[in-house]
């Protein structure tokens, strides 16, 4: 039975001594990259508390960790640091955790005196101070998230909608490519209006900003969504390039939101797709209904 329970003991040691190595070396390596005081003094206490965590673990697992990967993959969220944000990455390293505590509780019985209260700080330190820590990061690009995801997904709709409406009535690409840059810079003015006086009555951020990181978000996504019209000469071909660009915008608007708010990122990527898909089916019956009764695919 001993020997049972030191196995157990030694198993789940050695993945937790993994994981939080690579924690520490992650954090290290982003506490070193960022410019921010406050920031990096945050990143250095995380670093710190998962190599006190690692020690411990390690007493028990006795393991030599693999630092040339773990480094490769410290390199990576740095990477993604500098695209996504350190908010980002944090949250992202820290999803996953309830598995992570829920392993460390199961070693709990086979520990005791110290070895046990020192696992139960541990615990705490993963349920309460790291999120606090990770709270503490205050970068713009959080406070300003709902700006973006708000540009974002009404681009993705309304771009596919006006696109699908246009199979319809011309079989012109450049035509249904200028349909569709119209209408997207004249819905961005339109929702950045919108943001910035949404944003006049929220404290602590900058109706501005807001109103720039909403119209940008849907420039650019009306431009992505866009371009295949201008490079493929087949307008279903085209249509179907941009319905896939839409799909990729959604993919990566919809993980980073998921992340960001820690909710559930496969129910709120296939929710948004599902919109896109019904939008343009709708839109195209709609577009061959009038292109039928006026005519217009003769004229265009």
């Amino acid at each position: 039975m001993e020997t049972t329970s030191n196995s157990k003991l030694v198993e789940v040691a050695r993945e937790a001594a993994l994981d939080e190595y690579k924690e520490y070396v992650t954090y290290s390596v982003l506490a070193r990259v960022e410019r921010n005081k406050a920031r990096r003094a945050v990143l250095e206490r995380l670093a710190e508390q998962e190599r006190e965590h690692f020690q411990f673990w390690n007493k028990f697992a006795g393991v030599k960790p693999p630092a040339w990967r773990f480094r490769l993959y410290a390199y990576f969220m740095a990477f993604l640091r500098l695209i996504l944000g350190v908010t980002f990455v944090a949250k992202l390293m820290e999803r996953g955790e309830e598995e992570a505590i829920a392993r460390y509780k199961s070693a709990e019985p086979l520990l005791s005196g110290p070895d046990r209260e020192a696992l139960r700080r541990i615990i705490k330190d993963e349920e309460e101070h790291e999120r606090a820590l990770i709270a503490q990061l205050d970068e713009a690009i959080v406070k300003y998230m709902g700006a973006l995801v708000l540009g974002l997904a009404d681009a993705i709709i309304e771009i596919t909608g006006a696109h699908a409406g246009t199979l319809g009535t011309t079989n012109n690409t450049v035509a249904a490519g200028v349909i569709g840059l119209i209408v997207g810079v004249g819905a961005a003015i339109s929702m950045a209006s919108a943001s910035y006086l949404q944003t006049k009555h929220e404290v602590g951020k900058s109706p501005s900003v807001a109103a720039l990181v909403t119209g940008v978000g849907y420039i650019a996504a009306v431009a992505l969504m866009s371009l295949p019209y201008f490079l493929i000469h087949d307008v279903y071909l085209a249509f179907a390039a941009s319905i896939a660009v839409g799909v990729m915008l959604t993919f990566l608007l919809t993980f980073q939101s998921a992340v960001y708010a820690d909710r559930d990122f496969k129910f709120e990527f296939l929710q948004t797709v599902g919109l896109l898909l019904g939008t343009a089916f709708l839109t195209y019956l709609l577009g061959e209904w009038l292109g039928s009764l006026f005519g217009i695919r003769n004229i265009l």
